[in-house]
């Protein structure tokens, strides 16, 4: 249904005559009330003239010609004001049910079959309607941002237009006619595999907003990808698969059911097959799409955004969260910035889906490198990674194993970084007093002549954490940046119950850090124990009775 790909606009004959007198019954279909004028048309005639001429007598329907014509002109302002009056003319003839409606035949056999002149007039123009069709498809590739974005604009509403008057036989009484192949078209032309449709699907964003357009949206991206990737033969195929991330992000779910009146082709009436109107059949094809693109080898980049939206766009929205399983446990496990994005996605499927992970804490520990502290994510990995060591049922030596790798990493960490992990540290002894023994171990060095810590081993049950002690936190101490060793020296008293709120810490900045220096009250210390009464110095002094000032 819908509109079918067809020929781009010829100069070809149509109904009636173009200049001079045509009669309507002659190769053209004409109106069939027998000899007719024409009113002519000169090449230098105005579109809109032309319009008007089309839309007030079907004898001068060969205008449409000229028309189309214009959409292959040079300059910007010719070509869009073309369009304009393209989607006037079109959406006119639509409404006023000028198009032939059902299965469209060839156009030489339709001209030069045993049709009455009605009949051929309406194919003749269907035909000219397949034409513009094709010729906005192709300006939606053209150089100009504005032609493009008026060629989607326009399309959209050939959608719109064709979804209230169908062009499907039978269809007259129907409620549920979406024009899905002009809309497959459209989609197709926005997954470029060659090059970049940022700026096309940013204009298309905009009717992603209409459940029909996004359920049927997903459905035709669901059908493309495969056609795509399979002639890639696993190769990556860099930019259509961009091109496609960008398309599916812009489509958000609707928390609830949605605004009913959210359609561009609006039902007539309440009908139990259009699955677009369901948010259950909407949530099924959002969570189709997503897992047949993630289906494929993605580029590292691309991945990386994949993962940036997963637990936020497009968890919550999926009828079966569970089957990212394999998506994200095969990031996690590649490592690098990777993992660390992945765990957001883990963290929502082991504490919402009951997800079992083996060897969960054995890889977020190898997670622990001194790259760790400097990457983009860095917030957002140490606050899952608070989250998933505030269970008090770990056991001591895999906090110990946490807490020690953090110390570690300590000694070379930036100021920012190190207020950070400081009062974590400290939280991780609150949660655990079993493993204060690494604050508290005796000072008789005898006892611990190196630290038995083991930092290359990569099973924290294996590092022997619990045989060491935190003596990097003592060193700390000693930072130059007094913040960092104000934070260090709370380990010189018993810690408090009360663990420290990391969320103020996690995007602290170096710019926040030397904006704080200014603000701080400086403690006013004695410079003199005698106070001077005069400027070369203290009544008695030898200098006032050898010099004086006049």
């Amino acid at each position: 249904m819908g509109v079918e790909a067809g020929p781009g606009a010829g100069a070809q004959s149509g109904p009636g005559t173009g200049t001079g007198t045509g009669t309507g019954t002659g190769t053209g279909p004409g109106t069939g009330t027998g000899t007719g004028t024409g009113t002519g048309t000169g090449p230098g005639e105005p579109l809109a003239a032309r319009l008007r001429l089309v839309l007030d007598s079907r004898s001068n329907a060969n205008a449409v010609l000229d028309i189309l014509e214009a959409l292959e002109a040079e300059e910007e302002a010719d070509i869009l004001e073309a369009i304009r009056i393209c989607g006037r003319l079109f959406c006119t003839l639509l409404q006023r049910g000028d198009l032939f409606v059902g299965q469209l035949p060839g156009e030489d056999e339709a001209m030069s079959g045993d049709h009455g002149a009605e009949a051929k007039y309406k194919m003749w123009m269907r035909h000219r309607y397949r034409a513009c069709v094709q010729q906005l498809l192709g300006l939606m590739l053209h150089d100009s941002e504005g032609v493009q974005r008026l060629s989607v604009f326009t399309l959209m509403r050939f959608i719109q237009t064709e979804g209230r008057r169908p062009l499907v036989q039978g269809a007259g009484d129907s409620s549920c006619v979406f024009p899905l192949e002009l809309l497959k078209s459209v989609v197709e032309r926005l997954l470029q595999v060659e090059s970049d449709s940022t700026l096309l699907i940013a204009c298309f964003q905009e009717y992603l907003r209409y459940a029909d357009v996004r359920y049927y949206t997903m459905a035709c991206t669901a059908d493309h990808i495969p056609r795509v990737m399979q002639k890639a033969k696993g190769a990556l195929v860099p930019t259509y698969q961009l091109n496609v991330f960008n398309l599916l992000a812009s489509i958000t779910m609707p928390a609830g059911q949605g605004d009913p009146r959210a359609f561009l082709v609006k039902p007539k009436r309440k009908c139990a097959e259009y699955k677009a109107t369901k948010l259950k059949e909407q949530k099924r094809k959002f969570e189709q799409v997503w897992l047949v693109f993630l289906k494929y080898k993605l580029p590292a980049a691309l991945c990386k955004k994949v993962l940036v939206i997963l637990h936020e766009a497009v968890l919550p929205h999926m009828s079966k969260p569970t089957l990212m399983i394999d998506f994200l446990t095969a990031a996690y496990d590649i490592g690098g910035a990777i993992s660390l994005l992945a765990l957001s996605g883990l963290f929502t499927l082991i504490h919402q889906h009951n997800l079992e992970y083996p060897d969960f804490y054995t890889k977020l520990y190898s997670l622990l490198e001194p790259s760790i502290l400097h990457v983009r994510y860095r917030a957002r990995f140490f606050h899952l990674l608070n989250l998933f060591l505030s269970s008090s049922h770990l056991p001591a030596y895999l906090v110990a194993a946490f807490a020690k790798r953090l110390s570690r990493l300590a000694l070379t960490a930036p100021p920012t970084s190190l207020l950070m992990v400081i009062p974590l540290v400290c939280n991780l002894l609150r949660r655990h007093p079993s493993c204060r023994i690494l604050l508290h171990r005796p000072a008789d060095t005898s006892e611990l002549p190196a630290d038995p810590y083991l930092v290359d081993e990569e099973d924290p049950a294996k590092c022997r954490a619990l045989e060491s002690c935190l003596w990097e936190l003592q060193a700390l101490q000693r930072h130059y940046h007094p913040d960092v060793a104000g934070a260090a020296t709370v380990i010189r008293k018993a810690l408090s119950e009360q663990e420290t709120d990391l969320s103020t810490l996690f995007d602290l900045s170096t710019p926040e850090l030397f904006e704080r220096e200014p603000k701080k009250r400086a403690c006013r210390a004695p410079l003199e124990f005698e106070a001077a009464d005069g400027i070369l110095g203290r009544g008695g002094a030898l200098v006032p009775q050898l010099w004086a000032l006049e």
